[in-house]
Order: C-alpha cells, then sequence, then structure tokens
C-alpha cells in the first residue's frame, strides 16, 4: 500500500480542480472509468463550471463507493487534487479532516498547513512541457494520483487513459501517464526513508 493511503472507509471523495482548458473534466472521466470499468466499483462524476467557459475555476467531483452512492456531489474530498492557483483560491479550504491535497506546483503556490493534511507536490506541467505538450498535463496527474493514494492501480488509470483519449496520442499520453507515477514513486520512497530516518 502507498505511503499515503487515504483512510480505507466504504466511500472516498475525489475533487480534481482548475482551470479551463486544462483537461479537468476528462481527468475526471478517466479517473470514474478507471475504478468502474476496470476495478469494478461505483462511481458518480458531476463537473463546475465558474462564469468563465475558459480561464475560470472548474472542477471535476469523483464520488467512488463500494456499495450505493445516494449523494452524488463532493463535500470534504479525501483527495484534493489543484492544477492551478485559481483552483487553490477557490477549493484549497474545503477537505476531509485526514486529506491529501495533490499540488500542480509550475501554477500553485499557495501553501496550506492545516494538521492532519498530507500534501504533495508534482510539476505536472513542466512535466508536459517537457514532453512537448502542455495540454498533457492533467495526464502527468493522474500518473501522480494513481502512484501515491489508493484510490486507483496504476493498471487501471493506464486502461481507463487508453479507454479514452484520440487514436493516435497514445504515446505521448502513456509517457506522460508514467512520467507522473514514476515522480510520484520517487517522492513517496523520499518521504518514507525520511520517515524510517526519523
Amino acid at each position: 500500500m502507498p505511503a499515503y493511503a487515504i483512510e480505507q472507509t466504504e466511500k472516498k471523495q475525489v475533487r480534481l480542480a482548475g482551470f479551463g482548458g486544462q483537461g479537468i473534466v476528462l481527468a475526471g472521466m478517466i479517473l470514474g472509468k478507471a475504478v468502474t470499468l476496470f476495478e469494478g466499483l461505483n462511481a458518480v462524476m458531476t463537473q463546475s463550471y465558474g462564469p468563465e467557459a475558459r480561464g475560470g475555476a472548474c472542477s471535476a467531483d469523483v464520488v467512488i463507493s463500494t456499495g450505493r452512492i445516494y449523494y452524488p456531489k463532493v463535500t470534504r474530498p479525501d483527495v484534493l487534487v489543484l492544477m492551478a492557483e485559481e483552483a487553490a483560491r477557490t477549493y484549497g479550504d474545503c477537505t476531509a479532516e485526514n486529506a491529501m491535497i495533490l499540488i500542480n506546483e509550475n501554477l500553485v503556490k499557495s501553501v496550506f498547513h492545516r494538521p492532519g493534511i498530507t500534501v504533495l507536490k508534482v510539476p505536472a506541467t513542466g512535466i508536459a512541457e517537457q514532453l512537448g505538450r502542455v495540454i498533457v498535463a492533467n495526464i502527468v496527474m493522474l500518473g501522480f494520483i494513481a502512484a501515491v493514494t489508493d484510490v486507483v492501480s496504476h493498471d487501471s488509470m493506464q486502461q481507463s487513459i487508453l479507454a479514452s483519449i484520440p487514436r493516435g496520442t497514445e504515446k505521448l499520453n502513456l509517457a506522460a501517464f508514467q512520467a507522473g507515477y514514476e515522480h510520484g514513486v520517487r517522492l513517496r520512497e523520499t518521504k518514507r526513508g525520511e520517515t524510517h530516518g526519523s
């Protein structure tokens, strides 16, 4: 189990947030498909946009459960993914008590120091730029999610990505996913070493 696994409960709430044009809703759909089609769980996704269709804060909320989902909205996310500073200001204050906040450190400068919260960072935009297409920063973040949380496995997320992207983009998207995943694995191992050394 990953070092930063969220508490094992019947229901998990995940909120992915950024600005319009970052592929936030697509990322939420890929996550939902990963846990339903490839892990046999139930999931519901809802989405929200600010008044600006592009450039304003937006979110994709995914509720995941082993049983029925009676309320489809995320109220206090166990995992909060922040892809942009606008999203951090809009959504950053609302999490579960022991939540994980996953930050795209290239675009999010807000600092979170709440008790019980675990904050992990990945240069999702920077990695995407190195791969030649900043638009795959969302896929980099999905790899990071698979590495540092217990929300979804590597294989399920990878299969869902392949089932969701346009034909001809597989190589780029899989490279983005793997880069995000490997960054998360390295970070997890570093944190584990720090814990054992303390």
